[in-house]
């Protein structure tokens, strides 16, 4: 391919952007479309509206096209046009009881109220490449969906309640497992949108920075606190996807009405407990709580992992006072994988006046080294007299 230089800034950038577009349709093949990417790109349109903090599937489609699939990017796209947006009313608070699940596994009992659903998942597949999957066509797609169908048939559940479950960690607390939480009860949840963070924070702007910072980075973190550096042993108390109602307050009425649903996935991690807190009356497993958008487990259940371990270190608890994921500070302020990947690609912008600040420290410095090398003497009386 052929390569066109150009001069000059704003004919420059515009070439380049155009450029762009040219490596993504270059191939020829069919554009993709956007109803294709949020259907069968669940996983990357969820993460890209967790990191992005606003829960859209069209437009998280459309910032993945737009970004060619980079997630940082799709991320960034879609948290820049939330900021765009008019905040019209708030939401009456949710419950993860209020879930429908599609998928409710608990690893910390073997049976619990409703029983372990499985649901979709690929944990229980050999990991394997389905090379099936590159010659797919609308046969195969029909011919999946008709296996569903019947299985859905066989086993109709007509019970309106069907999908709803009590929660794992509700029995835990009337068994006096786990304690109630207590962190910022009764106030008014922070708003990290607005407010910027002050540390030590309360456990909502916490969650909030967690909920929306890099997939990655977060699993990192929490691996770093279950492998070694750091003293978190978490189990998984409950892990559920599904559908959560999202009401609001009617303006006239004040009655709640249900305005939609969305796709969630909430985690809640059991750690541990090694001994009395500060201030707390008898030993408890130390609870960590995590929530995403979509379909995003590991995300969820690192979060789960680092609010434990966050919390714990607040309180003085033994569990995860080590370790670098145990500092608050550090944890919130590096996980933002947007202001990180924007802080290092602003290194690509010109920068030739610091370096040539940087070319005149080196030279002074080359030039003192061999000034030394020359005349050993005078450095070695230079020395004595700075001893002196």
């Amino acid at each position: 391919m052929g390569y066109i230089a150009a001069r000059g800034g704003t004919q420059a950038i515009l070439n380049a952007e155009l450029l762009v577009e040219y490596m993504r349709l270059h191939a020829a093949s069919d554009p993709i479309g956007i109803d294709q990417i949020r259907d069968q790109m669940r996983a990357a349109v969820g993460r890209a509206m967790n990191e992005g903090a606003l829960y859209a599937p069209n437009l998280a489609a459309l910032a993945l096209k737009q970004s060619e699939g980079d997630s940082i990017d799709a991320s960034f796209l879609l948290r820049a046009y939330r900021s765009t947006l008019q905040r019209v009313m708030p939401t009456i608070p949710a419950r993860g009881v209020d879930i429908r699940c599609q998928r409710r596994i608990s690893a910390s009992f073997k049976d619990i109220p409703g029983g372990q659903m499985l649901g979709p998942s690929t944990d229980y597949q050999i990991r394997m490449l389905n090379t099936l999957l590159m010659h797919e066509s609308t046969a195969d797609v029909q011919r999946i969906l008709k296996e569903y169908d019947a299985l859905i048939a066989q086993h109709a559940d007509t019970d309106e309640r069907a999908g709803y479950f009590p929660k794992v960690v509700d029995y835990m607390r009337a068994e006096q497992m786990v304690p109630f939480v207590r962190d910022d009860e009764g106030a008014e949840p922070f708003d990290i949108t607005r407010t910027a963070l002050t540390f030590p924070c309360p456990r909502s702007a916490r969650l909030q920075s967690l909920a929306q910072a890099d997939t990655g980075c977060l699993l990192t973190y929490a691996y770093s606190s279950v492998r070694g550096y750091g003293d978190a042993h978490p189990t998984l108390a409950e892990l559920r996807f599904g559908a959560l109602a999202i009401a609001v307050t009617h303006p006239l009425t004040g009655e709640p009405v249900c305005i939609g649903e969305i796709v969630v996935t909430e985690c809640e991690i059991v750690s541990k407990a090694h001994s009395v807190a500060h201030n707390q009356e008898r030993p408890y497993f130390q609870l960590g709580y995590g929530f995403t958008f979509g379909h995003s487990e590991v995300k969820a259940m690192s979060m789960g992992i680092l609010d434990s371990v966050l919390s714990q270190a607040k309180r003085n608890g033994l569990s995860g006072e080590s370790g670098p994921a145990a500092n608050e500070e550090f944890v919130l302020l590096h996980s933002d994988g947007i202001e990180a990947s924007g802080f290092t690609a602003h290194y690509k912008l010109p920068h030739y006046v610091t370096f040539e600040a940087d070319l005149k420290v080196l030279e002074r410095a080359v030039d003192h080294v061999e000034s030394d090398a020359l005349n050993p003497h005078a450095a070695h009386a230079t020395t004595a007299k700075e001893r002196l």
